[in-house]
């Protein structure tokens, strides 16, 4: 029997991890993060927003289902690493066309298994996230150690338009069109387009450094600006835009990173979670209907709401120096009346805002959630419910 390649993972703070090289051999560095969810490695490893993380799965087996052609959201896999820590020796499922390792391994993703997870997610949730390097290719821990902190921090990093789109594409209505919906992509994933198509939603989705005019040219009646990776400080582009869609008050619906970018553009600060929400098991309260939802997250910036004691960096530790959104509060903005809409019931943390003066929501969570929960569908509704209630206001203003 083949002896397995040993590997080894370092932290910034220097805790190291012994195991085995799983997927490609060689040597990565990241942000390392953690992801609660037990089903849906697929859609996390090709997710967008994992651009330049290394992730932690906590759910101790994975690939017992193999990967196949139909799960992926976006064209490749983007995490800059893997760590789990009984991998399956072989997948079972009728729609499996291979393994996991073998995927990792076709597209230079280096892991490492046999990791003890629990101990590394304690560890991070204590100390916060931090970067970490991961070798199968030198068993040095203070040689990696040096490397690890040459490497970029997540603070401050611009990456949206390396994981958007080159060229604008279109996904067509299904059954009767609709309305035509124009997606700034930076990070957009698959199932977004497919979750509007369902409700006769023709999408343009453009690329991150496009301007109002690219937008306006595609027709669309209303906005929207996706998930995606790194600093939303550092969005400035982005943000300018969403100005311009607010002051035109053409509908504008954003999730996660773009959520961010319209609470910059609405004039609120984003700072830095400890560890971030990476799963999808997170409890969150949509103060409309007062129903609690179980949501999907992959988040590691936040919007920062007036009055509350942020610390950026500081771990979050529920009830913990983060103080409680004020449920009825409005705060004035340059274009009206701000509320936040959703909360994260573990933290308290901001994940949703509603605009009251311009046609203008978000969530800061993942309502086209692949590989699921589903509770957060009914966001897609409303956002095409504030499309035909924007459509039928202007009708009337012009008959």
């Amino acid at each position: 029997m083949e002896k397995r390649r040993s590997a080894i993972l370092v932290l910034e703070d220097g805790r190291t991890f012994h195991g085995e090289a799983y997927g490609s051999v060689g040597e990565t560095f990241g942000e390392a993060v953690f992801n609660t969810g037990m089903t849906g490695y697929q859609e996390t490893l090709t997710d967008p927003s994992y651009h330049r993380q290394v992730v932690v799965q906590t759910a101790p087996h994975i690939g017992n289902t193999g990967v196949n052609a139909e799960d992926d959201e976006s064209a490749r896999i983007w995490v800059a690493g893997y760590v789990v820590r009984d991998p399956a020796r072989v997948p079972s499922n009728w729609r499996s066309t291979g393994t996991l390792a073998d995927r990792l391994a076709a597209e230079g993703v280096v892991g490492i298994s046999g990791v003890d997870t629990r101990a590394l997610t304690r560890h991070l949730r204590e100390r916060g996230a931090m970067r970490v390097g991961i070798s199968s290719v030198d068993d040095d821990p203070r040689a990696l150690l040096a490397r690890v902190r040459q490497s970029p921090q997540m603070v401050g990093a611009d990456l949206s338009a390396e994981v958007s789109t080159a060229q604008p594409y279109v996904v067509e209505a299904e059954g009767t069109h609709r309305f035509t919906v124009a997606a700034l992509d930076l990070g957009i994933k698959r199932n977004v387009p497919r979750r509007l198509a369902a409700r006769g939603v023709t999408t343009h989705v453009l690329p991150a450094g496009s301007s109002i005019d690219d937008l306006l040219a595609t027709g669309a009646d209303a906005v929207f600006f996706s998930p995606g990776p790194g600093d939303p400080a550092t969005a400035d582009g982005p943000v300018g835009l969403a100005r311009e869609v607010l002051t035109r008050r053409i509908p504008l619906f954003g999730i996660c990173f773009g959520s961010q970018i319209l609470g910059r553009a609405l004039g609120f600060g984003t700072y830095k979670l400890g560890y971030g929400h990476r799963g999808i098991n997170q409890p969150v309260l949509d103060r409309a209907t007062g129903k609690v939802e179980v949501t999907s997250h992959n988040h590691g910036f936040a919007v920062a709401w007036p009055g509350r004691e942020q610390e950026p960096g500081a771990v979050q530790v529920p009830g913990a120096g983060q103080g409680a959104v004020v449920p009825d509060q409005v705060i004035d903005t340059e274009f009206g009346g701000v509320e936040v809409s959703h909360v994260c019931l573990n933290d308290n943390v901001v994940e949703g805002l509603r605009a009251l003066d311009v046609p203008a929501f978000t969530v800061q969570y993942h309502p086209e959630a692949a590989a699921g929960p589903h509770d957060a569908d009914y966001l897609f509704d409303r956002f095409a419910e504030l499309i035909e209630g924007r459509s039928n206001s202007e009708g009337r203003a012009h008959a």
